[in-house]
């Protein structure tokens, strides 16, 4: 096939400027490690839906940013018990981006414009990755600066769905910056729908600023970025604003070749949400007002540093990180008589610091790889008042103690290469999450279900073995098979039902829940994961890959009637294939099919959300070798796929059919 013409860059040679890193010690693929490169990011607008096409990448109730809530936009590897909050960490070089005061991640504040890659490793990240890594961890790399325009996508699509990304600079700064919009879809489709549904709109915005220089040998990176996201929760009155602002800086002096030298890095990350509910009639003619979240403000700032060395075939990494987050929500509730009547204030304050030391040997066939770490985590300074808003009385005046917990975790394993087509590898690890300020303190409603704070949470730990094997030749697979154990997962339990009135809650309407987030029990869960990809000469690439996971509650004396039911939002299977067709050098056709099986909405497993299956079309014509114009169908087939259902059996599906149109550059 005839060569695409080149870019046109001029004479002068390109210099590219990477953030300050470490290079990485090399043990990761002694665990079950994946790739997302700029390839598969080029193919999404958000990074969510991206990182998706990775088995066991779980997004809480299968919807991704551009419709979820704020505060379920947490992400989880395998399916052991996903949750709004998240149960894995995601750091962009070394930088936390889960939110201070939920731990969730706003993703439309990290297009994928401005980024190299992922690496996604699968099972508890002790070692370097710490506090929040209990299910895996998503480590983003930020690209190179230099060259002026490095990325841009412009798009148009269904429902007046418009979005524009750009990434660019001279070396020595990046700006990256996006905004969309849509008038998004109906959630709730058919005969149920009534005048109190609305669309799940969207509108957001973000940028980020690198800027970075050389002292001496020192490098020397500041990096700010803002974002803003408004969404309409599909239900008249229901709407939530989410804004934040971050600084981090890195210092690092990397060995001039391979592992070696230290950083270290201090960051502060503030954000705010506005979120307001609604209670639906039985009908879904009408809605009242439930409460107004009307202002969260929240602040997390860390510091981190991380000291290497080689010695021979042994290289090895010491660090120490500490994290706060400080954080309040306020919001009015107890609609009557046409106005809400109380005001509700609650938060603290957490703190999680610790120490690890890393070490990865590298010896012909053998790869060993092992970690320790200790953690000292502190929830304090918690308070929960109430009052009434007409007379400033208060109602409820909570104070719950300060609680402190110690947790040692650590992880290792071993690989060997049979040849150079064959690999053995098997790995044990432990790893822990603590409660974040919203789990701890905040209780929320979504239509009439509420769910109670419970100010005594302690972290969550997993506890894992897993073994696997893979090659390369005539393609390339992988098979992995893991057991866990999940102790003390912060769980929403069901504790009782409308209508009726309850301590603190007050009065649930007929057709809601009341649940409390508790420590049930442990949920052990067993499963197979499989990849495989290849290529058909230069005319085509394929890939295939399967997870299936086991996952089994024991609710323990606080929960007995969760034993031997399967976690809420908990799928069985998720298959996943890709094809890319190249008939000319200058057209490209490619399809990504996900299927999932059915879960359970809640963790009494009376709500089941239906199978489902999904297919995105892609078509591009390339303009050169880094420009291309685009037509691209998510949810070709108009699937409804399932993703929610309320206790009287109303059910919420995810967006239809939607085609846009593009121009891609990426260099």
């Amino acid at each position: 096939m005839p060569e695409l013409p080149p870019p046109t860059v001029g004479e002068v040679e390109i210099v590219v400027v990477h953030p300050p890193r470490l290079a990485p010690l090399g043990g990761d693929a002694v665990f079950s490690a994946v790739q997302i490169g700029p390839d598969t990011l080029k193919s999404e607008t958000r990074l969510d839906e991206a990182l998706k096409s990775t088995p066991g990448v779980s997004l809480f109730r299968r919807t991704g940013s551009g419709a979820a809530n704020p505060t379920t936009q947490g992400l989880s590897l395998r399916a052991i018990a996903p949750s709004g909050a998240g149960r894995a960490l995601v750091t962009l070089d070394g930088v936390p981006q889960n939110d201070p005061f939920g731990g969730w991640v706003i993703w439309s504040g990290l297009p994928p414009e401005g980024l190299d890659g992922a690496s996604i490793v699968r099972g508890a990240g002790a070692g370097p990755y710490g506090a929040g890594a209990l299910t895996g961890v998503v480590a983003l790399q930020e690209r190179g600066s230099g060259g002026g325009l490095a990325a841009l996508d412009a798009s148009a699509g269904a429902r007046a769905s418009y979005r524009v990304a750009i990434s660019g600079g001279l070396p020595g700064l990046l700006v990256t910056a996006a905004a969309s919009r849509t008038n998004g879809y109906y959630a709730v489709r058919g005969p149920r729908q009534g005048a109190a549904d609305q669309r799940l709109d969207t509108k957001d915005a973000s940028v980020a600023v690198r800027a970075q220089h050389r002292i001496g040998d020192v490098q020397v990176a500041l990096r700010l970025q803002a974002f803003r996201v408004q969404q309409g929760a599909g239900l008249v009155g229901a709407r939530s604003v989410s804004t934040g602002e971050a600084l981090s800086v890195s210092l690092a002096q990397p060995a001039s070749e391979g592992v070696g030298g230290w950083r270290l890095q201090g960051w502060a990350r503030g954000s705010n949400l506005r979120n307001s509910s609604v209670a639906v009639a039985a009908n879904r003619a009408s809605m009242t007002p439930a409460n107004d979240q009307y202002d969260t403000p929240a602040l997390g700032y860390g510091l981190n540093g991380a000291w290497q060395g080689r010695v021979d075939d042994l290289a090895w990494e010491v660090g120490a990180d500490v994290r706060l987050t400080d954080g309040v929500d306020k919001e009015k509730f107890r609609f009557l008589n046409g106005a809400f009547t109380r005001d509700r204030q609650a938060g603290g304050k957490a703190l999680v610091a610790g120490a690890y030391l890393e070490a990865a040997y590298d010896q012909g066939p053998w790869l060993a790889s092992a970690g320790v770490r200790l953690d000292r985590s502190r929830a304090y300074a918690a308070l929960r008042d109430e009052r009434d808003i007409a007379t400033g009385v208060l109602t409820l005046n909570q104070r719950s103690p300060d609680r402190t917990d110690t947790t040692p975790t650590g992880r290792v394993g071993l690989r060997y290469a049979v040849s150079e087509a064959l690999f053995l590898r098997g790995a044990a690890y432990v790893g822990f999450r603590p409660p974040t300020l919203n789990e701890l303190h905040r209780p929320f409603r979504v239509g009439n279900d509420i769910t109670e704070a419970n100010a005594a949470l302690k972290p969550e730990t997993l506890q894992g073995i897993e073994a696997g094997l893979g090659g390369e030749g005539a393609f390339r697979w992988s098979a992995n098979v893991f057991l866990n154990r999940l102790s003390d997962p912060i769980t929403n339990v069901t504790i009782g039902r409308g209508p009726g009135t309850f301590p603190a809650a007050g009065f649930i309407p007929a057709g809601g829940t009341l649940r409390q987030r508790q420590n049930a029990g442990e949920i052990n869960a067993w499963g197979v994961e499989a990849e495989t990809s290849g290529d058909v000469g230069s005319a085509a690439s394929w890939r295939a890959a399967m997870a299936y996971t086991d996952a089994e509650v024991r609710g323990g004396p606080r929960a007995r009637q969760l034993d031997g039911l399967r976690p809420a939002q908990t799928p069985k299977w998720t298959l996943t294939g890709g094809l890319e067709v190249r008939p000319a050098a200058t057209i490209s056709l490619s399809g990504d099919l996900r299927y999932e099986s059915a879960r359970w909405e809640d963790d009494l497993n009376t709500r089941r959300l239906s199978p489902g299956v999904q297919l995105d079309l892609r078509a591009s014509w390339a303009l050169r070798q880094d420009a291309e114009v685009y037509v691209a169908a998510e949810n070709l087939l108009d699937a409804k796929l399932e993703v929610g259902e309320t206790a009287d059996g109303v059910e919420s599906f995810a967006a239809q059919r939607t085609v846009r149109i593009g121009f891609s550059l990426r260099r």
